[in-house]
Order: structure tokens, then sequence, then C-alpha cells
């Protein structure tokens, strides 16, 4: 039986690692032993890829590399060291070179756009009574009302941080949409995944964070992944 590879988790904007809980429980349960999740600063692309590759530096072996939401663009952007394996894409940004989340959003804005807002310091933030409806309309109350406090706000500049050299054109690719997502239009999640000639795409009937409500067939996704490459 081949060793599975390890499992880099890469977080996307209003969040950390935490939002991976679900998916890391689902992943042990399976036999991932050697899982880690990246705490990104959000400051810049730059900045968030160069965290994530020194992760990655660290792991000694093939690297499954798992990005969610923003997280898919500083995946495609640190996804080039040698030791990567692969890619996936949870309802995740895939830019091309020269395009960045905030280029995409704008071609195709998703259902609550408006709901983002800048505060004096430049940072991005989604307004705490309209989280649940915007970026887990699929989670219950109480699970939403702690993501929307802790959220993890970016600063706004990162938004529009153009990915150089996309790792997506070298490197294997596994994709899942979520239909519902109302944070990154489906529609720009279908197109991004089909451009990138995906091993697989999984369309799942959930919102932005499907991380947290359908961690299952998220890590099904993983796996899958995982398996194919180790094959």
């Amino acid at each position: 039986m081949s060793r599975k590879p390890a499992v880099v988790l890469v977080h996307g904007f209003w969040g950390g690692a935490a939002h991976w809980s679900k998916v890391i429980v689902e992943l042990h349960g399976r036999g991932f032993t050697d899982l880690h999740a990246v705490e990104n600063p959000l400051t810049s692309l730059a900045d968030d890829a160069e965290r994530t590759r020194k992760m990655v530096r660290q792991v000694d072996g093939p690297v499954l590399l798992v990005g969610h939401s923003y997280g898919g663009a500083v995946i495609t952007e640190a996804g080039d060291l040698p030791n990567v394996a692969g890619l996936v894409y949870i309802a995740a940004f895939a830019p091309d070179a020269g395009e960045s989340p905030g280029q995409i959003s704008q071609e195709l804005p998703p259902a609550a756009f408006e709901n983002i807002a800048p505060d004096s310091d430049g940072y991005l933030w989604i307004k705490q009574d309209t989280f649940h409806e915007s970026f887990c309309q699929d989670l219950d109350a109480d699970e939403a009302l702690v993501m929307a406090v802790t959220q993890k706000a970016p600063l706004g500049s990162t938004f529009g941080d153009n990915v150089t050299s996309p790792a997506w054109k070298k490197k294997p690719v596994w994709y899942q949409v979520s239909a519902q997502d109302r944070m990154i239009h489906p529609d720009n999640e279908r197109r991004m995944a089909q451009r990138m000639n995906p091993r697989k795409i999984v369309e799942l009937d959930a919102g932005h964070a499907s991380l947290a409500s359908q961690p299952g067939p998220v890590a099904d996704l993983i796996e899958a992944a995982a398996d194919e490459l180790g094959s």
C-alpha cells in the first residue's frame, strides 16, 4: 500500500487555519497522519505564498496542497515547489498569470459582494450581520456567529495582487465547485475549473464554506487526489 502524501491546507480570506477543523478530523480518520494547516497573514499574495512555501519546505516527501477560497490563489502561486505533487481547489480562486481574485470577482460579481466593507485601516470585512447569509448559509446560526466574530480580515490590496506563474499549468489539479456560493460566483468557479483541465471536478450543493458544511465530500476529493498521486 502506497504512503499517503502530506496534506497542506491553505485557508482563504475571513478565516484562519481552524476553518479546516472538520476536514482535518475527516482526513485523520481516513489514515492521513501528515496533516498541516498554514496560518497566512493575508497581507499580500507574495507574503501568503511565501508563508505557504516555508511550510511545504518543512515537509519531507510529496505534498498535496489544498486551498479554499483565496487560498486557491495562494496555492496557485506557491505550488511551484518540486515536492508539491498536486493541487486541490475547494470553492477557490485559480487565477491565470496576470489575474487577481479581485479582477475575477469584478468580471462576474458574487451575490454577497456588497456585504464586504473596508475599515479605516484598509482591511476588508464581511459585515457581521450578513456573514451567515454571505459566507456559510448552510451552517447553523451558532457556528456562523463564531465565524463572523472571529473572521480574519485581509488587507484590501491583497484582493488585487496578480498571480505570476500558475502552478496549475504544471501540476495535477482537482476542483470542488460550490453551487450555492455567494462569495465567488459559481459560474466563475466552473470557468476556472474547466480551463485547468482537472483530473476531477466535483460540484456540491453548498455555500462558500463547503469545507465546514460538507467536510465528508471535501475529504473524499482530497483522498481521491491523494490516492491517484500515490498510484
